[in-house]
């Protein structure tokens, strides 16, 4: 008997665009070996693997070369498996026991919302080589638990960047968050996300970026609720609400492919 293998576009309501993610349902727990072997298989920047907990669903997140603590885009996907084969109701929450704590997932017509702790930057020190990595001076260099959050003067320069991702691997960082106010009408920033140092060279659209984006740029721009777009070749969308030391991440998926992983 294989596993239950799902292929699901996130933060986009349009198939092959937002970040695609591999949600892979177990009945128990599995080796972690195993799993990464999977991850490395799948080669999609997150896959999920869920099984059945005693309080909901234990939840784990693994790129092609590392085990992450912390992933909006595969938690959205995974939420929408879970609703969409029928193993929890429609109008029911979500819970995830996670490495990031308990994590609520809620559905609220076409859109699903992610109930995540915040992680705000906080102002550090000149990061050596950063400027020259990202072919840029940044106005602001933050720094959370796992990443780099870097301002650019304007949303042109993160939408163009084109950086050494060599040197970017070589950051002390989990990835680099960059981005900049928006010059689109609907959207209060852009960003892109970097983490060749986790297997991902780039990031088509970061949830977790976005627990750090929204405390930053809902504090510069005095605003509770705000709309994000990530620049990348994908692109795609997530809605922030703040509140308090939690953030909520809203966006849609498409469902692309339903299947069995035969090993």
């Amino acid at each position: 008997m294989g596993h239950e293998l799902h292929v699901v576009d996130a933060f986009t309501g349009h198939p092959f665009r937002g970040n695609p993610a591999a949600v892979c349902i177990l009945d128990g727990p599995a080796d972690p070996a195993w799993m990464q072997q999977v991850a490395g298989e799948l080669k999609h920047s997150e896959t999920a693997f869920l099984h059945p907990g005693p309080d909901g669903w234990n939840l784990r997140w693994f790129t092609p070369v590392q085990e992450v603590e912390l992933c909006g885009h595969a938690t959205l996907a995974a939420a929408f498996v879970l609703w969409e084969t029928c193993r929890e109701q429609p109008g029911s929450p979500i819970s995830f026991e996670t490495k990031s704590g308990k994590l609520i997932s809620r559905r609220d017509g076409d859109w699903i919302f992610l109930d995540f702790p915040a992680e705000p930057a906080h102002d550090t020190a000149p990061v050596p080589g950063l400027d020259r990595a990202l072919g840029a001076k940044p106005v602001f260099v933050g720094r959370n638990r796992f990443d780099l959050l870097v301002e650019l003067p304007a949303a042109s320069d993160v939408c163009d960047c084109e950086p050494d991702m060599a040197a970017l691997a070589a950051l002390p960082a989990r990835g680099i968050i960059v981005t900049a106010v928006s010059d689109l009408p609907d959207f209060d920033f852009v960003s892109r996300f970097f983490a060749p140092a986790a297997g991902v060279p780039e990031d088509p659209v970061t949830g977790s970026a976005h627990c750090s984006l929204g405390p930053y740029w809902g504090g510069k721009l005095h605003k509770t609720e705000l709309s994000g777009f990530q620049c990348s070749f994908r692109g795609g969308t997530v809605r922030v609400i703040l509140a308090g030391d939690r953030v909520i991440l809203g966006g849609h998926v498409v469902h692309v492919f339903s299947g069995q992983l035969l090993v």
